[in-house]
């Protein structure tokens, strides 16, 4: 019964913020985390982009990894202030350190490393003063999406977040700066906010792929603060099992922040507008998930202009033009078969499906010819196994449409096929 109680709760759970506020208090300390184990078999090849009239090459090959491993904490000073932190080692981490420095002709000096990074995901201070107002300040998770704010493994049945999220925004995407939060109204009429001010995002990684998620600092010691980025989240909470979200996020001028910005002196102001919508139901029996993202940035042509002068401290291809628009969307279902069959020995298995679309290439200023091999139609459908209430091991299949904005039908570029296989945690494992 204890094991049955506890998988009912943490379907139920929404991230390991999410657990505190579900009973998992503590009144000194806490310490916990996640992690994942990655294995994908793949039927294509590296590229999409190697200049073939079919898009991407037919290829076996196999990759097995570790995404992230992290650990998180926090610390309880008194009843109104507390400290929060989580320490992610992505990719196993890195084999040597390297520091980017800007030498004095003006270059940038950098060194070999092995793939992966060990970040600082969240740092911060909190005072709570009451259900309505708290405030929070240091190195923060922005909620610009759905995936973002509900990040940990265990809280997306797939065996890797959403692909539409992660290619136009950056995940996991912390920023530093301050927060205020709260709640406010009763039963129906329960709503949650969230107003961040943090570091904005720097033109310099913008491009063709990824749209604006290559532009999260982060690479020196300090960002870039000349253009603050503004971002509000509200939810509504009034329904048992429903949440329906909606995220503003803003930069009044992305080329302040780069890290040479005379070099944009010919683009003007270069305002980032990003607008995001997600809804999620859950219940004993069955989940349901919905998002969409639109992104708007002022003077992308000429953005690309600078970016292939060479101009810009990053490197883009000849055929990195940066969109003005970018698309994605989503819907995801899950049932969980124990809870609808009533058989408490049955395994806790939850078969679930996704279809998303995105497109960092959505739209193009006049003149602009977006890449269409960008564009993205994406089939998911696998099974969770809760082994233990925080601990999943994962199956799916993926189909990637290139070139169409159909949910069935054909395109002249190659389809993506894709098997994978997860085993996933999250959990606080200690606290006083």
């Amino acid at each position: 019964m204890m094991k049955v109680k506890a998988f009912a709760t943490i379907l139920a759970l929404s991230s390991l913020s999410a657990m505190a506020q579900e009973g998992e208090e503590y009144q000194k300390f806490r310490v916990g985390g996640y992690g994942e184990v990655l294995a994908s078999f793949m039927g294509y090849g590296t590229s999409r982009f190697n200049g073939t009239a079919n898009g991407n090459t037919y290829e076996n090959r196999n990759r097995i990894s570790i995404p992230r491993f992290v650990v998180a904490g926090d610390y309880r000073f008194n009843k109104h202030w507390n400290l929060g932190a989580e320490i992610e080692f992505e990719a196993g981490g890195v084999g040597m350190e390297t520091e980017i420095e800007a030498s004095e002709n003006g270059e940038y000096e950098t060194e070999i490393e092995k793939g992966g990074e060990v970040a600082l995901e969240q740092f911060h201070l909190t005072y709570t003063q009451s259900d309505a107002l708290n405030v929070r300040v240091g190195h923060m998770v922005l909620p610009v999406g759905l995936t973002n704010a509900h990040h940990e493994p265990i809280m997306f049945y797939g065996t890797v977040r959403p692909e539409g999220e992660t290619t136009l925004l950056p995940s996991t995407w912390h920023e530093t700066g301050l927060s205020l939060f709260g709640r406010f109204g009763k039963g129906y009429a329960q709503m949650r906010y969230e107003v961040f001010v943090t570091a904005g995002l720097n033109a310099d990684g913008f491009g063709r792929d990824h749209w604006v998620a290559d532009g999260k600092q982060g690479l020196f010691e300090t960002d870039n603060f000349t253009s603050p980025a503004y971002t509000l989240r509200l939810e509504y909470l009034g329904v048992p099992g429903l949440r329906i979200g909606a995220t503003y996020y803003f930069c009044n001028d992305v080329t302040a922040n780069a890290d040479k910005r005379y070099k944009y002196s010919s683009v003007g102001r270069s305002a980032l507008n990003i607008v995001t919508a997600d809804a999620q139901y859950r219940n004993r029996y069955f989940t349901a998930r919905a998002n969409v993202i639109w992104g708007h940035l002022d003077n992308a042509a000429k953005m690309s202009a600078v970016n292939l002068s060479n101009k810009s401290n990053y490197h883009h291809g000849a055929m990195h033009r940066i969109a003005q628009n970018a698309l994605a969307y989503g819907v995801e279902a899950g049932i969980n078969l124990r809870s609808l069959i009533r058989c408490k020995r049955m395994p806790a298995l939850v078969p679930f499906a996704r279809y998303e679309y995105f497109n960092p290439q959505q739209k193009g200023e006049a003149g602009e010819t977006m890449d269409a091999r960008c564009q993205v139609s994406k089939w998911v459908a696998g099974m969770n196994w809760f082994a233990l209430p925080y601990l999943v091991v994962k199956a799916d299949w993926s189909n990637r449409c290139i070139g169409t904005q159909q949910v069935f039908g054909g395109s002249r570029y190659n389809r993506e096929n894709e098997f994978s296989l997860a085993i996933a945690y999250t959990g606080w494992f200690w606290k006083k």
